[in-house]
């Protein structure tokens, strides 16, 4: 019997001390998806959402990204080819956010502050394939309200 709780508290240890479990690519995204090639038209797309979650950024293996995000992606985009211009992925926000990518690659890119005032941008060479994106905040669980621009021309 002590074996037992032994082996149970230890199991139970370990299961708080884990890091949050990798953001599933796999999963539906929360606010949608979009297929785009070069030149597409209007230029910038837009998604409103709310940024954030429960799930601590930094976590996240091989990468130096903050904030509190979803295990889904909050959007998807599916870009169909490479450009001769690079995409500009950015957030505006009336609260503090982090914007963390997921590329065709398997790369992990994340930005906090590079946009306007405290909103994230990141510009990314154009490779065709799947960007899986999250928009987080820095209060876990505290969603914010905020706009997600996909763009070749320019950012927030």
């Amino acid at each position: 019997m002590k074996t037992i709780l032994a082996v149970a508290s230890a199991l139970a240890l370990a299961a708080i001390a884990a890091p949050a479990a990798a953001q599933d690519i796999s999963a539906e995204p929360n606010y949608g998806s979009i297929d785009l090639s070069p030149g597409f038209q209007p230029d910038p797309h837009l998604v409103s959402l709310r940024a954030g979650g429960d799930i601590n950024a930094s976590n996240i293996s091989g990468a130096s990204c903050s904030g509190y995000i979803t295990n889904p992606p909050d959007f998807r985009l599916n870009w169909g080819g490479k450009g001769s211009l690079d995409l500009k992925l950015s957030v505006v926000s009336n609260s503090d956010t982090t914007l963390v990518v997921n590329g065709p690659n398997g790369e992990w890119y994340c930005d906090d502050d590079s946009g306007d005032e405290t909103n994230p941008a990141l510009t990314l060479r154009s490779a065709s394939g799947q960007y899986d994106i999250w928009i987080g905040t820095y209060s876990s669980g505290d969603t914010k309200p905020a706009v997600l621009s996909i763009s070749e021309l320019t950012t927030f």
